[in-house]
């Protein structure tokens, strides 16, 4: 099992800044790969950043320039440092341990979720 804890969101203003973080915990020794997901209200769960632990990183286009992904593995920590927020980066963020699905699918969600934290873009 994993344990994964979301912390960091809040409101901010328009061109504003935010870092998340995810706190990882339990069985992590065989996680090589964390990404951030987010959700808007009436919409699906969409990617936002990830990496792997070969320092491989992917971007949602929307974000691509604004966000950064990386980690500190002394600290077991994911974070998702956000620049110039739009209203639009509105949603819930959520942090998740990738899974491996073969050399076809790739990376791609795995089973363990934080609970989410809130991010408000507005004036």
């Amino acid at each position: 099992q994993v344990q994964l804890v979301e912390s960091g969101g809040g409101l901010v203003q328009p061109g504003g800044s935010l870092r998340l973080s995810c706190a990882a915990s339990g069985s992590i020794s065989s996680i090589n790969a964390m990404a951030w997901y987010r959700q808007a209200p009436g919409k699906g769960r969409d990617l936002v950043a990830a990496f792997t632990s070969g320092s491989s990183t992917t971007y949602g286009d929307s974000v691509k320039g604004r966000f950064t992904i990386f980690g500190d593995n002394a600290k077991n920590t994911v974070y998702l440092q956000m620049n110039s927020l739009k209203a639009e980066d509105t949603a819930v963020y959520y942090c998740n341990a990738r899974v491996y699905y073969g050399p076809g699918a790739g990376y791609g969600p795995g089973p363990y979720w934080g609970q989410g934290t809130q991010v408000t873009v507005s004036s």
